[in-house]
């Protein structure tokens, strides 16, 4: 054995020293999972609690379901302009100060919409939140492949996820709060108060990030040279046996793979903005009294969707098999949607319903990206994980809108919701039809 490979030793465990890898991961994960989630609570209450304040300000400004889709959705039109240089501007500048900015930046802006007065001024700044929160999600998505190999990511990123079902567990009995307890000091409404006081933690939480946050595995001081050389392998390993994916940005554009994860994504999160962005006129549309009461009740499909999530996560990683594990999840989805639809006068069945569809389209999010991770990386998975985000999140556009649209033309919600359980429907054909060699890592 040569000097080399002897020193190589040293500076390595063995691969099959399962008790030190599990604890250098559980150090990873306590160091960085926690508090990402915690930075994705505050990001999606700032981009979804609009959904809550449209229950005061469609009385107090005029704006009509229609304004309020539109509202909603052209957030997503400056998300996706600005998706794709932010997530490589990331890559370049590092994780630390991009997202502390990004954070910075929205919070500002979310305090903002406490000045909205038109629907003009309501549609630019949803754009410009939209432009400033862009690169977020996906660059915490790419920033967790600098640390996970494909095999544990999917359990990683829903734990990450279940950020979402969290916000709306804790964030619309907040924001109900808030506008009941607020409404008319200062001579404020309650849905001023709500975005006034849910921005402050997105700035406050932006400083934490320049301090908090290291850029990958070799800046973690926390982490011994052992630690970091696992680690490190981990990585390498899995980058050099993954599928073979574009070398280049300009190769993203040219792979039909990546078009076809935008298409599956984009049928997925049509459910999931519907969802987060309606569920609070849905429950009230049942029969329920008080904004409080409302957010007490929507938090019930959020708690469902954490378990949901979790559990899926842990299985997919354990089996390594990763199409069945979104096929089913989206047709629990569609499932939900169609029977809620259904019962929209039954308070307790269109509850359980839609608690299953939350299940569903909130857990289909996290699995999904075991798909297109499975074969990206480099500079080529910060373009890649970013184009397939942009894309797929124009759903966010389309999907507030179409609902506020439809409920504008027919009175309803009920067509609206059919054209979501299609829409998830084709999202698990394109699952199906996307090669099990390809994603079963």
């Amino acid at each position: 054995m040569t000097s080399s490979t002897l020193q190589a030793s040293a500076m390595s465990p063995p691969a099959a020293d399962a008790a030190f890898e599990k604890r250098a991961y559980s150090k990873v994960f306590w160091r960085l999972v926690p508090f990402l989630m915690l930075c994705y609570v505050i990001a999606y209450l700032d981009r979804v609690n609009v959904g809550f304040a449209k229950l005061q300000m469609g009385q107090d400004l005029g704006f009509s379901e229609t304004v309020f889709g539109l509202g909603a959705g052209i957030f997503f039109l400056g998300y996706f302009l600005f998706e794709v240089p932010s997530n490589l501007l990331l890559n370049r500048v590092g994780a630390r100060i991009w997202i502390a900015r990004i954070m910075i930046t929205w919070g500002l802006l979310s305090a903002c919409f406490m000045f909205v007065k038109t629907p003009t001024s309501f549609y630019i700044l949803r754009f410009l939140l939209g432009l400033a929160e862009a690169g977020f999600y996906p660059g915490v998505i790419l920033y967790l492949t600098h640390w996970y190999p494909a095999h544990r990511r999917a359990r990683i990123i829903a734990v990450f996820m279940s950020a979402i079902p969290v916000a709306g567990i804790f964030g619309n009995p907040l924001s109900g709060w808030i506008m009941d307890s607020f409404h008319g000091v200062s001579a404020m409404s309650g849905w001023q108060w709500m975005f006034l006081i849910e921005a402050i933690p997105a700035v406050l939480i932006g400083v934490m990030v320049l301090l908090y946050l290291d850029n990958g595995i070799a800046q973690a001081r926390w982490l011994s040279a052992e630690e970091k050389a696992l680690l490190q392998r981990e990585v390498a390993n899995d980058a050099a046996h993954g599928a073979k994916g574009p070398h280049s940005v300009a190769g993203v554009f040219r792979d039909a793979r990546i078009w076809w994860m935008a298409f599956i994504y984009f049928a997925f999160v049509m459910g999931q903005y519907a969802l987060t962005f309606w569920l609070p006129t849905l429950v009230k549309a049942t029969g329920v009294q008080g904004n409080l009461n409302i957010g007490l009740l929507s938090a019930i499909p959020f708690l469902c969707a954490i378990v949901a999530m979790n559990l899926f996560g842990r299985s997919a990683d354990r089996r390594q098999e990763r199409r069945w594990h979104l096929i089913v999840p989206a047709m629990m989805g569609a499932v939900g949607f169609t029977v809620a639809a259904s019962y929209t006068q039954n308070t307790a069945v269109s509850l359980a319903f839609l608690s299953l569809a939350a299940a569903g389209v909130l857990t289909c999010a996290p699995l999904f990206w075991s798909l297109p991770t499975a074969f990206l990386t480099g500079t080529a998975a910060a373009a890649g994980i970013a184009a397939i985000n942009s894309v797929g999140n124009l759903a966010g556009f389309v999907s507030p809108y179409l609902i506020g649209y439809l409920k504008d033309l027919t009175g309803s919600t009920q067509i609206g919701m059919y054209v979501l359980a299609g829409a998830l429907v084709l999202g698990a054909i394109g699952v199906w039809f996307t090669p099990k060699q390809l994603v079963n890592r």
